[in-house]
């Protein structure tokens, strides 16, 4: 049954349009995942001021998109500066299936849409690994 309901949504195709949409106050951090860039990450910690994140230290405005976005050679996908080291949001993305519906990711398919319910599911059940459970 997971497998079946897994087959039918996409896997993340690095396609950024998620990340293009995670400047502009759009994002948190922890305090703990905060001080941890201080310590360990200060090029992270950089563009965190008053516990807010993706600040420009020039402007202390937010940045329109991640800083942490890179387009690949390809021109085609996109990668993290900041994968292993990025704040919860980012691991827990996407969800719901309006946040996806939101940023245009390339997840879903046409047939998700014709059942958002069970569109739901699936992404819950492909995301389990990465986020706390969903409740609803």
């Amino acid at each position: 049954m997971l497998a079946d309901i897994i087959t039918t949504m996409k896997l993340c195709n690095s396609c950024g349009k998620c990340c293009e949409y995670a400047g502009n106050g759009g994002l948190s951090a922890s305090r703990e995942e905060i001080d941890w860039w201080e310590t360990h990450r200060p090029a992270i910690a950089r563009y965190v001021q008053d516990g807010k994140i993706w600040v420009d230290p020039e402007t202390g405005t937010y940045f329109a998109r991640c800083p942490w976005l890179r387009q690949s050679p390809d021109q085609d996908r996109y990668t993290c500066d900041i994968y292993f080291d990025r704040p919860e949001d980012c691991r827990h993305y996407p969800v719901d299936i309006a946040q996806m519906v939101r940023d245009d990711c390339e997840m879903l398919e046409r047939r998700d849409f014709d059942d958002l319910k069970r569109a739901q599911q699936k992404l819950d059940a492909l995301m389990s690994d990465s986020r706390p459970p969903v409740t609803r």
